[in-house]
């Protein structure tokens, strides 16, 4: 079955990156010859979106350097307080409608820019989902025997996601759901 050409792809880049303990930008940490982010920008690439947009914040001057060097098509918007993953995709689709881009063709996918193991295949296996569900949103998940730190997702009793519950918030029985959000997702536009 052949996937739609996604809308758009907005990657999260705005973020501190705190836990690596780094003047870097999280995101530009090189593994494997290439830039977190540059590993995820060659993921986005592979499904062809009409637009891709980065979500830039911390570290903005480099992170945009970097961007104009591996992806000059790429658009760049500025997330001048880093108010989460809504917030971000908001700022990102506003930006584009006050260029007047539309964003109705295709499915939007939103990705995480500290991906490097993440492949075009997989991404096209998430849109796969989405499109042969008719899902409006889907999340991209993952079981891990140990998924500390993670936010978990909660199924209802036919398999349906119900919520996304962080590890801070979770109760006792909710952390010890193996199943994790990935924090990569496709939504219907």
């Amino acid at each position: 079955m052949a996937t739609s050409r996604p809308s758009v792809v907005v990657i999260l880049a705005a973020g501190e990156g705190t836990r690596m303990k780094s003047a870097t930008p999280k995101v530009l940490h090189s593994v494997a010859g290439r830039s977190l982010l540059g590993h995820v920008i060659e993921a986005a690439a592979t499904l062809e979106p009409h637009h891709l947009v980065v979500v830039i914040g911390h570290g903005r001057d480099a992170v945009q350097a970097h961007i104009d060097e591996v992806a000059p098509w790429a658009i760049t918007v500025v997330q001048e307080q880093q108010n989460g993953t809504g917030h971000a995709v908001r700022i990102a689709l506003g930006d584009l409608e006050q260029r007047g881009i539309p964003v109705a063709d295709g499915p939007v996918v939103v990705l995480t820019g500290d991906t490097p193991l993440l492949t075009g295949r997989t991404l096209m296996n998430l849109l796969l989902e989405h499109e042969s569900t008719g899902a409006t949103a889907t999340v991209l998940t993952a079981r891990l025997s140990d998924p500390t730190g993670y936010g978990r997702i909660v199924r209802s009793a036919d398999g349906s996601v119900t919520a996304i519950v962080e590890q801070k918030d979770a109760d006792d029985e909710q952390r010890r759901i193996d199943e994790i959000n990935s924090g990569m997702y496709a939504f219907t536009a």
